[in-house]
């Protein structure tokens, strides 16, 4: 493995009761967070492949440690969502190499299929900072019941020479939606759109 990883943490949230209803089956979403060392803290590299490998290796991990934590079968999975931390000593494209070129195929592998594109955010950061990981469906782009994110926090990450990456899956949409669209059960997922 190209990712020096510091600490692994995962979080599972599930919500019972929604203004008072309750909510049957609970909603529950799965964030699971790798801190890694940043191969290019303190420099400028025109070539970033280090860290797109990293990210593909990460989609891997993370995303099968979201669906073992919510105990499903990968079918199962319902939306997915990505994000990014970059220490100060590093830049923003740094989240963006493992983010973007090679992290998604490995994150569809874990959670079957995955036709939609993964929704995903990056910014720069400190320790104890708020990284928000927005989230969408996994097989359709317009199923308005799954736009949602869930937080992640460590008190001790991203140091200066570090990146937190994180993945976040779900086993439902949000809890009692009511906003109309496209269903998950009409979700055809040939296209990512329907």
């Amino acid at each position: 493995m190209k990712a020096q990883i510091r600490k692994i943490a995962v979080t599972v949230e599930e919500t019972h009761i929604e203004m008072g209803r309750p909510v049957t089956p609970p909603t529950r979403k799965a964030v699971a967070v790798a801190v890694i060392a940043n191969p290019f803290a303190g420099s400028y590299a025109e070539d970033l492949t280090d860290l797109m490998d990293i990210g593909a290796e990460l989609g891997a991990l993370l995303g099968e440690r979201c669906v073992q934590a919510l105990g499903i079968t990968p079918a199962q999975a319902q939306s997915y969502g990505k994000s990014a931390m970059v220490g100060e000593r590093g830049e923003l494209e740094h989240a963006a190499a493992i983010l973007h070129p090679k992290l998604g195929a490995p994150l569809r592998a874990a959670v079957e299929k995955g036709a939609a594109l993964v929704a995903s955010s990056k910014k720069m950061g400190s320790p104890g900072q708020v990284l928000d990981v927005p989230l969408g469906h996994k097989d359709a782009a317009y199923v308005r019941s799954h736009f949602d994110g869930i937080e992640v926090q460590l008190n001790d990450a991203p140091r200066a020479s570090e990146i937190m990456v994180a993945v976040a899956v779900t086993d439902s949409g949000r809890p009692l939606p009511r906003v109309g669209g496209l269903t998950h059960e009409e979700a055809q997922g040939t296209d990512g759109l329907r």
